[in-house]
């Protein structure tokens, strides 16, 4: 048994380096190498300074939290007080909760008189209900066509130069096939704060 003590130990030593220090500094190294922009978080800068990152939503409010107009707006967040990258999540309200049909509901019908939709409209489900992370940082192609109207209007362009900038920045299922089309909103409205400036 005293034979085997040492052996043990030497061994937690040799795979807690391998484990602990060779592996994660490799795969760092890779990643840094291979995907730089994504190893280092996918900062997106304006005017020389960084603004968020493409791949966490962030939302478009005024200091009381209501949504700017000129803006589209992300995609709804249950991570903490909204868009918290500390403590991502979703709410975890299964499809039958009381709660959750209410607050769908509630934002079904912000959504509507937001974006001067009729109240018989199709609202797409990404934009009253939140994801797995509450981070996510794109919405549907439906979801950004409903809200072209009204940033359009906001900003004085014309419905078809959103509509361009829309498309510009559409993102294409994963692998071609995964999840659907899809348009990174952070991207899109430093894109027309660029037209608007």
């Amino acid at each position: 048994m005293r034979r085997q003590i040492p052996a043990a130990v030497r061994m937690l030593l040799v795979l807690t380096i391998l484990t602990g220090v060779v592996y994660p500094l490799v795969v760092t190294g890779i990643a840094r190498v291979a995907f730089s922009s994504r190893a280092n978080g996918s900062f997106v800068s304006s005017s020389g300074r960084v603004v968020g990152s493409s791949l966490i939503g962030q939302s478009f409010s005024d200091a009381k939290g209501n949504p700017l107009p000129q803006y589209f707006q992300p995609r709804p967040s249950a991570a903490g007080n909204g868009y918290d990258a500390t403590a991502s999540g979703g709410s975890n309200l299964g499809p039958s909760n009381p709660k959750l049909l209410a607050l769908v509901a509630q934002r079904t019908a912000e959504y509507r008189t937001f974006n001067g939709l009729p109240a018989d409209a199709k609202v797409p489900i990404d934009a009253v209900t939140a994801s797995g992370s509450g981070l996510d940082p794109a919405i549907s192609l439906a979801n950004a066509l409903d809200q072209a109207p009204r940033v359009a209007r906001a900003r004085g362009l014309g419905l078809s130069q959103v509509f361009a900038l829309i498309k510009a920045h559409l993102q294409n299922r994963a692998w071609g096939f995964l999840g659907e089309n899809t348009v990174n909103v952070l991207l899109l409205n430093l894109s027309l704060d660029q037209v608007n400036a």
